[in-house]
């Protein structure tokens, strides 16, 4: 999957326009992960995750933050399905935790941990709301890890296995379901870089978790077939980069980054091989023995639609070797890298403004990634299932959260998506990154991604303005004024 670098997009420049209309089946709500959200970490059975014992690292998370509590929603379910209602939601995309369902990731599931996820979503279906499951969004049971986690063979079909139980156990009222949450980030970052749990900065390591992950993906895709009724649909959430350049080595550059980010996911999963080019510029790290005969074949079932989550772009051109590199990929530095074979790369600070992650505000790039995706997988429908933004928000005086930053944010990649449906894009549906202030990995709760502010002492929950206008969008269908 490649996005050129000559601007798809139109002369309207600063994607703020107001009165676009949605057609009423388009999906608008928001998205969480368990992790982030639900606290509770030894409650109900719950075994322990690689975040749990991430987070317990020294130096690990910004503050020595964890996820022990996070915004108890373990605890504070009712009250959270209440406000989701208040803000009109129309659907709701959350993550299964998989060491709640299955403590040490083996066995039978834990009867505590199916009835929370059986709570879920019979609340959320009372209200009228859609339920969107994921399975997988980062929290791999630690005794998994211990057994060699995503390195492992034995980890995708222990995935499949989980993906079983959950299904047995939702399947009769969720009819959307989600196998993995961005990948890349879990085999990249997590075996990589080390910026991300389990923590570890292989390279090796990484390539053979990013194959397991997209093993498991196919191994659940056939196991949600068998045992979700007919009409449900199955699809997978990547993070697509949005890749520019500025001088002439930047079509290399491009390439091998986007080999590395997108097309290591979307060739086997969509078309049933591994780039050929990623594996030659990785040959000299892996033998890519991990990949057996037919695995590329089960890597590559047929998708319902294909989850698309999209923050910002990113600027790459070789490096020349004569002046410091830069390393502006927007993530979180750690001791090794999540770019094996492409360590030549560099990623260059970009034109502002920025949200306070440092990443740029670029809505033309969420446009092209739309037009790009829909042109080379047609027939295969999308959704944005993560976009959103963090800035430093305050509660003023008189108790009013005034996000401009993040509604001007939101504005302008509604109008985006609305861009690309205009341009024939097959678009189902828009979730906003987050409902929560929540638990941000790496960065703890230093930033600050939700609609919905979180006082992390009193775990009081106040609407913040875009979430007000979100909730005015949903209402009308159309962007407001």
């Amino acid at each position: 999957m490649t996005i050129s670098d000559e601007r798809l997009t139109s002369s309207r420049p600063d994607y703020r326009d107001s009165g676009l209309v949605f057609d009423d089946g388009f999906l608008i709500g928001s998205a969480t992960a368990a992790y982030q959200i639900e606290g509770a970490v030894t409650a109900g059975g719950r075994g322990p995750s690689i975040w749990d014992t991430f987070s317990a690292t020294p130096g690990a998370i910004t503050n020595g933050d964890t996820g022990a509590v996070a915004d108890d929603h373990y605890n504070r379910l009712d009250a959270d399905l209440d406000l989701m209602v208040s803000l009109g939601l129309e659907a709701y995309r959350f993550s299964v935790s998989w060491p709640r369902i299955q403590p040490s990731g083996v066995g039978p599931a834990n009867p505590e941990g199916v009835a929370f996820y059986s709570r879920l979503v019979d609340g959320l279906l009372a209200r009228g709301i859609r339920p969107i499951v994921t399975l997988y969004h980062w929290d791999l049971p630690q005794a998994l890890e211990d057994a060699g986690g995503w390195t492992s063979r034995e980890t995708a079909t222990r995935f499949a296995d989980y993906a079983r139980l959950v299904a047995r156990a939702l399947g009769d009222r969720v009819e959307v379901w989600t196998t993995l949450n961005e990948p890349w980030c879990s085999a990249f970052l997590g075996y990589g870089s080390g910026a991300h749990a389990p923590g570890r900065t292989d390279a090796e390591a990484s390539l053979r978790a990013m194959h397991h992950l997209n093993l498991a993906h196919g191994l659940a895709v056939q196991v949600l077939r068998e045992e979700l009724p007919a009409h449900a649909e199955v699809s997978v959430t990547l993070n697509f980069h949005v890749l520019r350049g500025e001088d002439a080595s930047s079509p290399e550059a491009r390439r091998r980054i986007d080999a590395l980010a997108n097309r290591a996911f979307t060739g086997p999963m969509l078309h049933g091989e591994y780039p050929a080019d990623l594996r030659a510029d990785t040959a000299a790290i892996t033998d890519w023995s991990f990949v057996l005969p037919g695995d590329e074949r089960i890597i590559h079932q047929p998708l319902d639609f294909l989850g698309v989550n999209y923050y910002s772009t990113a600027t790459v051109r070789m490096w020349d070797g004569a002046s410091p590199r830069q390393h502006a990929d927007g993530h979180k530095a750690a001791g090794g890298t999540p770019w094996p074979g492409s360590e030549h790369v560099e990623f260059l600070v970009q034109d502002g403004p920025y949200t306070s992650m440092g990443w740029n505000i670029a809505p033309d790039g969420l446009e092209d990634l739309l037009v790009s995706l829909g042109a080379e997988f047609p027939g295969l429908p999308l959704m944005v299932t993560e976009n959103g933004a963090a800035f430093d928000d305050e509660i003023d005086a008189d108790g009013r959260v005034r996000d401009v930053g993040r509604l001007d944010y939101l504005r302008r990649h509604f109008t985006a998506a609305h861009r690309a449906i205009e341009r024939g894009v097959d678009l189902r549906g828009y979730l906003v990154w987050s409902l929560l202030d929540n638990f941000e990995w790496g960065y703890g709760y230093s930033k600050r991604f939700g609609i919905v502010h979180v006082d992390y002492d009193t775990q009081v929950r106040t609407v913040k303005d875009s979430g007000r206008w979100l909730g005015a969008l949903i209402d009308r269908h159309r962007i407001p004024e």
